[in-house]
């Protein structure tokens, strides 16, 4: 497809901070729907490693987990040729609209963000002022593209509503500048729980690593954290397992690998003890991300391939986020560099 061609897709923009280990919720929850989107979207898939920031991180540590997350990334069967995939960092148009937003964000706005509690309660010793001004960097990222379509889950919902809020006061202020994105929120489907707390989400970040499934764990840490799983005291699959969060959450999970209805899965198993159909989840687990795991070690193999479609990528971000900044700057009354008028 030419240059042309792709920039007359609508655009789809989607990132995930390089923090703890990309794991089977990020895929199910957000990497596969990119991939399914990338047909019919011109896919801006960003490593928000700026946003990370706003929680103190090991410097070499970042960097890894930023080569690391774009791998994946591909692994996951985003196409190079079709999207954009770059590191925030890279483009520093990111930081000087957040800035100007910033300007356009109302602090009561800000107060009423739920993430910003809920970090600063984690946080407690690190309260800083870009943990709460943070939903103008993430307006930013998405306002400097004219993206059409941002997919969200329900703890980033809140914050699209603000980027569309900021969107539209800049819009009436001065005139028409920014697309106001719309959200994509995928079919209800499968939610992918903490295998020891699975009354929570699984979450990458999690301290206690035997809570998630991490896409790059091997084989016999898989079957490790499968076989320690919560369940609870029954011994066998019934039809109301799925009402226990346990059990129901390894049930979804393998209907999941294997494109499955839940139900179909509890039928399949029915009468079969935990253990065995633990052992039969954890081969599922195995056959389902050992070729994910065989594409990403190519690819951090090959760091020059990587680091030249980083490159590539944040040469064409660039080029997009300038457009959007500079009508920004004439807008509010910057003065054009070299062209004092």
């Amino acid at each position: 497809m030419s240059e042309s061609q792709k920039d007359k897709k609508p655009i789809l923009l989607s990132g995930i901070q390089p923090s703890g280990h990309l794991a089977l919720g990020n895929y199910v929850g957000a990497m596969r729907n990119w991939v399914n989107l990338q047909e019919d979207y011109l896919g801006i898939f960003i490593v928000v490693d700026m946003h990370a920031i706003t929680v103190r991180q090991k410097p070499a540590d970042l960097r890894n987990r930023c080569l690391s997350f774009a791998a994946q990334y591909l692994a996951a069967g985003i196409d190079p040729e079709e999207n954009i995939i770059f590191i925030q960092s890279h483009v520093p148009q990111h930081a000087e609209l957040a800035w100007i937003l910033n300007c356009y964000t109302y602090m009561g706005e800000l107060n009423r963000m739920t993430q910003f509690k809920d970090k600063s309660k984690r946080h407690n010793d690190n309260i800083n002022a870009g943990l709460y001004s943070y939903p103008a960097l993430m307006a930013a990222d998405i306002l400097l593209y004219q993206s059409d379509l941002v997919p969200v889950g329900a703890d980033q919902k809140q914050h699209l509503e603000l980027t569309r809020d900021i969107a539209n006061r800049f819009n009436n202020t001065y005139s028409p500048t920014f697309k106001v994105p719309k959200p994509f929120i995928p079919k209800a489907g499968a939610r992918i729980m903490s295998l020891q707390e699975p009354e929570k989400k699984m979450s990458k970040s999690d301290s206690n690593a035997n809570n998630y499934i991490a896409l790059l764990d091997p084989p016999d840490v898989l079957r490790r954290k499968i076989k320690r799983a919560v369940t609870d005291s029954a011994r066998e699959i019934t039809p109301d397992s799925l009402q226990n969060p346990g059990i129901g959450n390894l049930l979804t999970i393998f209907s999941t690998l294997n494109d499955l209805d839940v139900n179909e899965v509890v039928n399949r198993f029915a009468g079969q003890q935990y253990s065995v159909f633990k052992g039969e989840l954890a081969d599922s687990l195995v056959a389902f991300l050992e070729p994910f795991q065989q594409r990403y070690n190519k690819i951090m193999d090959e760091k020059g391939y990587l680091t030249s479609i980083l490159d590539e990528s944040a040469q064409r971000a660039r080029y997009m986020a300038s457009k959007t900044l500079s009508k920004v700057y004439r807008k509010i009354g910057f003065v054009a560099p070299g062209r004092p008028r």
